[in-house]
């Protein structure tokens, strides 16, 4: 080979001809040389090192580089490069200084005049050696001595086009747009809570006072005194109430302040035959909410307000490493310019100081603002509530179902952490950072369905440190499965056998309302029941109700764990959260049939809630599934699936995919505190009396 030695004004570059390039292969380094003759040398010399120069117009601060090819293959590095010598055009040093990234048929890096001094840069472009780093197949090439390797026609035809970026205005208008979408639901919010103060909603007497009847459409109301015998015969044949009016309800709320005596939760266990009195009360065929709400309602509240302390150190405790962490990968980013770290979609990333893609970040906003909002809600319905319980309102003390907000307050919590962590995976989204956009949607599913459960049965609700315990087990097996489940067999056995132990423990709790025993005599129990219920003789469920919820449950975890074992999805995290919001869902439309069997109203607000929230669950998954980007592919093949922006020149499908998935997490919550409607507080002084 012939070695060129050029002397330059900064630099020395020296390269021989033929050029020797190295070849990756399983076990070797080879050299792939080219035949070139002599007087072909300056030739090739010349072309090898061209490249393109861009010069910032006036007025422009920041433009889009976009490089298209029709090819997938060969791999090829696009790289920005500031003006000086050498121009940095192979393989082995195209990613030494400046912007670069791998690309197969898109690739686009968005440039900044304030990186660049001389407001000029180059575009290189430059065909890699070998196609793995792009997700193409690793050729081997057998060690033969003495012969040439013909590496193929390592040629690609590139379309690169600069065009300005948006400006100042178009951000502003972007941000002004997200603020204005979400704070419309506080005017909207405030407005619904001024109109519910003033109406004014009667409530009739059944019988002569003391003896009230509240009639509730919201949290606001007043007392006011009838007799009319024909509307109280409507009332009750309408609804299929019936009503015992012999007893006061003075006395009722005399007997409940009694039984107020302690604010210890064990107290009431400390009973001699407290033992046989849970078995005979949770045990029995037809359950009342009564039956379920005896211990204590201040120890309740502290019982699960612990759910708001534990998620707010959790929250703390997760938050802090993860934005150190972020902050640490976008520095990095900036740094060694290496735009293979982070999977945007680079044909719609704004940039905005030293955040890279702000557009995907601000989306994220909804998620806070509308849990603070969701926070305020609750913290409204709570002190109307307390308010209530001082003045020895009978409603609030016997009507309705149990009214604890610990939980709600952990909901909006769990919302507002949602976005915060979410706008940090989008900061430098990839897989190692994935788990911290998910983390959070495991709390929320799981705490959704401890709100639908603890509603009517509030004394056997998992305490707080329970919940959690069980929900860090769920994050903890989703890093696992991240880091070491794509492709791996013993994984996902492993995993699928804990699946269905965990749905059958869980399905034994639910049936038996917690009264049974994990001990060494469990299978000798399990063997005399079915000796008895299913040989002896043959005998139907007792809670029929329950074991049908629990059959089809247990049919739809059987059939997810049967279909990861078989399929081995790569995207773990978003397998394990199919899995919580399916059993979400399915609860959800158990709890709703329940309340219609039992003869009780959804209200309209609520119903309207549910219809809405639906919808814009659809519109929302309908933007989830575009897929602008996946961190399952190599970045160069990730890249094929990027898009422009569709939204204000600011905001592309996933960002959309944020503002309608937080807008409906808000109304999924809404559904949940709305109250249950009046005819819960006919049940529950029926129940009492």
């Amino acid at each position: 080979p012939i070695l060129f030695v050029i002397r330059q004004k900064q630099a020395v570059l020296s390269f021989q001809v033929p050029l020797i390039l190295p070849m990756v292969t399983p076990g070797y380094t080879l050299a792939v040389l080219s035949d070139i003759k002599r007087y072909n040398i300056f030739f090739f010399f010349f072309s090898l090192l061209q490249f393109f120069k861009y010069v910032f117009p006036d007025g422009v601060d920041t433009v889009i580089v976009k490089v298209n090819s029709e090819k997938n293959f060969p791999c090829s590095v696009m790289s920005i490069q500031d003006i000086q010598c050498p121009v940095y055009d192979l393989d082995n040093n195209v990613a030494f200084i400046g912007m670069y990234q791998t690309m197969t048929k898109k690739g686009a890096i968005t440039v900044q005049r304030k990186d660049f001094p001389s407001n000029s840069f180059y575009v290189v472009v430059v065909v890699k050696t070998e196609d793995e780093a792009c997700g193409g197949p690793l050729k081997y090439y057998p060690l033969l001595p003495d012969e040439l390797l013909d590496a193929g026609n390592r040629s690609k035809t590139l379309d690169v086009v600069v065009y300005p970026a948006i400006d100042s205005e178009v951000y502003v208008m972007g941000m002004l747009f997200c603020l204005g979408i979400f704070l419309s639901f506080y005017v909207l919010t405030f407005l619904v809570a001024c109109i519910e103060n003033k109406r004014c909603v009667c409530v009739y007497s059944l019988s002569q006072p003391p003896y009230w009847l509240p009639l509730l459409c919201s949290d606001w109301f007043i007392f006011c005194h009838s007799g009319h015998e024909a509307f109280k015969r409507r009332l009750i044949s309408s609804h299929h109430v019936a009503i015992h009016f012999e007893r006061s309800l003075d006395t009722v709320g005399r007997c409940r302040q009694e039984s107020l005596s302690s604010v210890e939760e064990d107290d009431y266990d400390t009973l001699a035959d407290i033992d046989s009195d849970k078995n005979i009360v949770r045990t029995k065929k037809y359950l009342c909410v009564s039956d379920l709400a005896r211990k204590d309602k201040r120890v309740l509240n502290k019982k699960y307000q612990i759910y708001f302390w534990n998620i707010a150190t959790i929250a703390v405790f997760y938050a802090l490493p993860v934005i150190q962490l972020v902050i640490t990968y976008q520095t990095v980013v900036n740094v060694t310019g290496n735009q293979d770290i982070c999977y945007y979609n680079f044909l719609c990333a704004h940039p905005l100081g030293a955040l890279s893609s702000f557009n995907n970040i601000l989306s994220n906003l909804g998620y806070v603002m509308l849990g603070l909002l969701f926070l305020l809600i609750v913290l409204q319905r709570d002190i109307i509530h307390n308010r209530a319980l001082m003045r020895n309102d009978i409603n609030a003390l016997e009507c309705g179902i149990p009214k604890h907000f610990g939980l709600f307050y952990a909901m909006g919590t769990a919302l507002m952490m949602e976005g915060l962590l979410s706008a940090c995976y989008h900061v430098c989204p990839n897989y190692t950072n994935f788990q911290f956009d998910t983390s959070f949607m495991y709390m929320i599913a799981g705490l959704c369905m401890l709100k639908l459960y603890q509603k009517r049965h509030p004394d056997i609700n998992a305490s707080a440190y329970t919940a959690y315990a069980c929900l860090a087990a769920v994050i903890f097996f989703s890093v696992l499965g991240v880091v070491f489940g794509k492709g791996n067999t013993a994984f996902w056995i492993v995993f699928s056998v804990i699946h269905i132990l965990a749905t059958m423990l869980l399905s034994t709790q639910l049936y038996y309302m917690g009264r049974w025993r994990l001990d060494s005599g469990i299978l000798r129990r399990m063997l005399y029941l079915i000796y008895t219920d299913c040989i002896r003789q043959c005998s139907g469920p007792m809670y029929i109700d329950r074991m049908v919820l629990l059959v089809m449950g247990n049919i739809v975890n059987w059939s997810l764990a049967a279909y990861g074992l078989i399929k081995r999805p790569n995207d773990f995290a978003s397998y394990l959260l199919a899995i919580a919001i399916c059993n979400l869902l399915l609860y959800f439309a158990f709890y709703i049939i329940m309340k219609l069997r039992s003869g009780e109203r959804i209200k309209c607000l609520a119903l309207v809630c549910v219809l809405f929230t639906a919808v814009v669950w659809g519109f929302a998954l309908f933007f989830f599934f575009q897929g602008l980007s996946t961190w399952q592919k190599t970045p160069a093949e990730s890249r094929e699936h990027n898009r422009d922006c569709i939204l204000l020149s600011f905001f592309d499908d996933h960002d959309i995919w944020h503002f309608l998935s937080s807008i409906a997490m808000f109304g999924s919550f809404l559904v949940s505190p709305n109250p249950s409607g009046w005819v819960d507080g006919l049940k529950k002084i029926y129940e009492k009396t």
